[in-house]
């Protein structure tokens, strides 16, 4: 049965108001020894408030799609097919070390993805990457202009959404609303016709998080966001080569990869998108940056940027509540120097989709004036 599909919802909520009237019927139906009674009506008790901790965990998780299965949740999910050497970065989205132009596309099979959360048109492939070695599902959300006769032959704009940490691929989609609320704003103009990709960031299971970094011998998740995925988009759409088409954006821990892959590649994006991010990894104490000093040091975005050779031209949006974000935000506005830009907004409220959610056309229109439709 789905994790986040409503058969087992409903199970969940049948479960509690039974496993009550269990309690109550046998309560005073228990024979045996004393001991005996007392185990009996304990597991009666743990019963009921296990079936109701569970109904409320199931709750949470369909309105913000924190796992997406069950291999996520209980963390037996296997994406890591093995962590080769990378070859040197020295491409831009569309040309480069990573785009295999020797080699032959690869195309991908889509289907909807199967989850009653995520809108029908948004589309699933299970990618393999070429240089991360690993492996996961990547989604895919076509603008309205896209099949448009008009556009045939046109390319469109990217943006890379990344989920937070745990996280699905399906949040930005389901909870956050993001191609909801955006399609109008692509019909009439507002916004720029983005193609919106979502691609699997929970990579170790739903206790270690990636820091979106290459980790030597644990995982290339580096590469897999900015190098494989974009690569796959590149084989199968019309996609923008051009870095000056490409953005990413994060929230929580997905805030802080977006804003590290922005200021860290930005041969491969113009534009990165953090919503109540942080630049130290350690602030997510589950990454694998945050328990080695050198890649703690060398993950940090403030660190990347002051590091530049040359600042990197990129445009940064970055919110964040005083004690959430905000102060990370400031400091890479103080550091940046052009063509770097950052543009930050303080926030109030908690660090939850209640607050990400309602920003994305905000962001988006923020986003346009970076990367304007081309006509």
């Amino acid at each position: 049965m789905q994790l986040t599909g409503t058969p087992f919802l409903i199970c969940t909520v049948i479960l509690v108001p039974v496993s009550i009237a269990v309690a109550l019927l046998l309560w005073g139906r228990v024979r045996g020894p004393k001991p005996l009674q007392f185990l009996a009506r304990l597991v009666m008790i743990l019963f009921a408030q296990i079936t109701a901790v569970v109904m409320v965990f199931v709750m949470v998780n369909n309105a913000n799609l924190i796992y997406g299965n069950w291999d996520d949740l209980l963390g037996t999910g296997n994406h890591v097919r093995a962590v080769p050497q990378v070859p040197a970065d020295l491409g831009t989205a569309g040309k480069g070390s990573n785009d295999a132009r020797t080699e032959p596309k690869v195309l991908q099979s889509f289907t909807p993805v199967d989850d009653p959360k995520v809108p029908k048109d948004v589309q699933r492939t299970d990618l393999k990457g070429r240089l991360s070695g690993v492996d996961g599902e990547v989604l895919v959300w076509l603008p309205p202009q896209y099949n448009d006769p008009a556009y045939k032959d046109k390319t469109f704009p990217v943006v890379e959404l990344l989920p937070g940490f745990p996280g699905s691929s399906s949040t930005w989609y389901g909870t956050l609303k993001v191609s909801t609320q955006l399609a109008p704003l692509m019909k009439n103009g507002t916004v720029t016709p983005f193609i919106l990709i979502s691609p699997r960031t929970l990579l170790l299971g739903n206790s270690t998080d990636t820091g979106c970094a290459d980790v030597p011998g644990k995982v290339n998740a580096d590469t897999w966001l900015s190098r494989d995925v974009p690569q796959m988009m590149l084989d199968n759409f019309r996609v923008d080569p051009s870095a000056d088409r490409w953005a990413v954006a994060g929230y929580s821990a997905g805030a802080h990869c977006a804003e590290k892959l922005a200021v860290e590649h930005p041969n491969r994006y113009r534009a990165g998108i953090s919503m109540s991010g942080y630049n130290d990894p350690a602030a997510e104490s589950a990454a694998l940056t945050a328990k080695d000093p050198h890649l703690r040091e060398i993950s940090n975005p403030l660190n990347i940027l002051k590091a530049a050779q040359t600042p990197p031209n990129v445009a940064l949006f970055m919110s964040g509540n005083k004690g959430d974000g905000y102060e990370s935000a400031m400091a890479m506005k103080a550091a940046a120097k052009a063509p770097t830009t950052v543009t930050v907004q303080e926030t109030t409220g908690s660090h939850s989709s209640d607050i990400w959610g309602p920003m994305v056309p905000e962001i988006f229109k923020w986003l346009t004036g970076i990367i304007p439709p081309q006509h």
